[in-house]
């Protein structure tokens, strides 16, 4: 990521700001641009958005969303992939996902880079129960499996 900012926005500000592709994200008062994934990240993020879904949700048991803005602890970052528990999920009144999720995601998924700015550790701080860190360059081998063969060796 690179600083975009001096660090003098208010959190209130940022959020009034369209949003970019690739995503920024508002940290301690600075806004930094993620990178744009390549093709392996984008593909892991499917996958392991899929892989997720698949068992959870016609269970209604949770949801994995890719690159989810989620606002919380005068921080908005955009994990590269953020699953929530269903009961947490902020549906709107005709049942739909709402755009804005103000809230710490259950699990976060970062996939290693050399920008990291701590998110994680932020997550976890503020309530979320799983943080991982993939390593792309160690996890690209399992890239050509199925979502189901996902966590196998």
């Amino acid at each position: 990521m690179t600083t975009a900012t001096p660090p003098s926005l208010t959190l209130e500000k940022f959020l009034k700001l369209p949003e970019t592709k690739p995503a920024i994200e508002f940290i301690d008062g600075r806004i930094y641009q993620k990178t744009m994934p390549a093709g392996k990240h984008s593909r892991l993020h499917l996958k392991f958005c899929d892989a997720v879904n698949q068992v959870a949700e016609t269970s209604q048991i949770a949801l994995a969303f890719p690159e989810l803005r989620c606002t919380f602890g005068e921080r908005s970052i955009v994990p590269d992939a953020a699953v929530f528990i269903w009961e947490r999920i902020p549906f709107e009144a005709d049942g739909e996902v709402p755009n804005t999720f103000k809230i710490y995601p259950d699990w976060t998924v970062e996939i290693l880079s050399p920008e990291q700015r701590g998110n994680i550790l932020h997550c976890l701080k503020h309530g979320t129960q799983l943080g991982c860190l993939i390593d792309l360059d160690r996890f690209t081998s399992k890239l050509h499996h199925s979502p189901s063969e996902l966590g196998s060796d």
